[in-house]
Order: structure tokens, then C-alpha cells, then sequence
């Protein structure tokens, strides 16, 4: 399937493990994709294997310049932009509220939601030049809830789910149309490996055991709910959050062959 033949795709936070995993699902329906990181040595190793079809950019997504450099050199190279991604994100220090450092909770903010306020600020002409298109926001399911000792990550992507709503209200007559993805714990580094040294990686304090489907998300499975929203199979959906967290939300299932009836 080509869904995206010709179109011209711009992904930030492309150089992690969900960016490059939508780079090469994209890359496999007839996109051209450009990524944009802070991680230029990545990120332009990733494209390199990539082909023709993918580009790197530097973009640092709290720097209004950065984003309209990215914008200015994606059109340059494919065209207009028909989807952006919001895909960048940053895990907060963990630490109660009263102990919390305000520069880390501050630059939690930043990247998480000012960049992607920024990214939309600076897209959407391209968008409209297109003739419309879509913008999606990687949110999380922590947007749902509230979660202690990572109250910026929290504030951050609960206060991304009002600014997609905002964006999908002033950008439908455009034939624009905005939604938001909320993965539970993906497979990546991010969740994987240590966030600064000394700590514990996020998936020490995860275990999927109790919930409807036992194991941890792989990129695929987000890149998957992303290229089906972003496709014109979506064209009727907009302004709407999508949960992909294995039943985490839901909290603990029936174990196997338990019905409701036994203790």
C-alpha cells in the first residue's frame, strides 16, 4: 500500500527509537521524510540508510528558528509539508513537586509543548500550500492521569492534549486535521536505558503482567496507529485522542480462563 505516494512528511524527534521507526513506515508507503533532532550524528546515519526519500535537519523543536529552518529546507527539498509529527519528547527528573528542580520542569515544558506549539505555529503555511493535511502530537498516557514524582512530564502532555483540540478547531476549514496519539510504555531507549546516570531506567518500575496485553509496545505499534491517522482512511476524525497502552489505563484483566464469578 502507498498511502502516502509523493506526499512530503516532517517528523521531529526523528533520531529515537519511535522517530525512526515512523521514518521507515512512511519511507514504506511512498513518502518523503524529513527528521528533524538535535542528534545530527543519528540522525543523519538514519537517512544515509534511508535513501533518497529521507533528509535530516537539525531542529531544535524550543527554538522558533530552528522550526522555521526546518520548514524553509523540507519544502526546498520535497515540497509542501501534508503531515507533521510532533513527535519529540523528553522524560522529567523524577522527584516530588516540593524537591523538583523549576529549570527541569521548565524544560520539560519547553520541549514538550512549546515545541510542539511551535512546530504547528511554523508548519501550517506549508500545510495550507499543500492543500491541506494532518498534524499529529505524540502525547502519552500520562495526559489521562496523574502520576507522582514526574509532574512536569505529566503537566506537559496533559496540557499538549488541549493545544491539539485548540489547533483541530482553527485548522478544519483549512482541510487541516489534528490528533493526538497516546502510547503507554514503548520499547525504546527512552524507557529502556537510564535517563541520567545513577538512575534506574523507567521499565524497572513497569511490568506489564497485570494489564489486558502482556508485554511492553514496540515503535511498529505506535507508527502503525500513526499512518493509519495521518492517511485519508482517517479523513472524517480530527481533534481526537488515541490510546495505545495495552489496556494500562484500564487497569489489571481477568487473568486467563478467571470469569467474573471466582475470587
Amino acid at each position: 500500500m502507498q498511502r502516502f505516494l509523493g506526499k512530503t512528511i516532517l517528523i521531529t524527534g526523528g533520531a529515537g527509537g519511535m522517530g525512526a521507526s515512523h521514518l521507515r513506515g512512511y519511507l514504506a508507503e511512498g513518502a518523503n521524510v524529513v527528521i528533524g533532532d538535535i542528534r545530527d550524528d543519528r540522525g543523519r546515519a538514519l537517512v544515509a540508510e534511508a535513501g533518497d526519500r529521507a533528509h535530516y535537519v537539525h531542529l531544535d523543536v524550543t527554538s522558533a528558528a530552528d522550526w522555521q529552518n526546518a520548514v524553509t529546507e523540507t519544502e526546498n527539498r520535497f515540497g509542501p509539508i501534508s503531515v507533521l509529527v510532533n513527535n519529540a519528547g523528553i522524560l522529567s527528573r523524577s522527584a516530588p513537586i516540593e524537591q523538583s528542580d523549576p529549570e527541569n520542569f521548565r524544560h520539560v515544558v519547553d520541549v514538550n509543548l512549546t515545541g510542539p506549539y511551535l512546530g504547528i505555529r511554523a508548519a501550517v503555511p506549508s500545510l495550507r500550500r499543500a492543500g491541506g493535511g494532518v498534524i499529529i502530537n505524540i502525547a502519552s498516557t500520562s495526559a489521562n492521569v496523574g502520576t507522582a514524582l514526574i509532574a512536569a512530564y505529566v503537566s506537559s502532555k496533559w496540557a499538549l492534549r488541549g493545544l491539539t483540540r485548540s489547533a483541530a478547531m482553527e485548522l478544519g476549514r483549512d482541510d487541516i486535521r489534528v490528533n493526538s496519539i497516546h502510547p503507554g510504555v514503548v520499547n525504546t531507549p527512552l524507557i529502556t536505558e537510564p535517563l541520567h546516570p545513577g538512575a534506574q531506567p523507567v521499565s524497572d518500575y513497569y511490568s506489564p503482567d497485570a494489564f489486558a496485553i502482556k508485554r511492553l509496545a514496540e515503535p511498529q505499534d505506535i507508527t502503525r496507529l500513526l499512518l493509519f491517522l495521518s492517511s485519508d482512511e482517517a479523513s472524517f476524525v480530527t481533534g481526537s485522542e488515541f490510546v495505545a497502552d495495552g489496556g494500562m489505563l484500564l487497569g489489571p484483566a481477568l487473568a486467563a480462563g478467571q470469569t467474573q464469578n471466582q475470587s
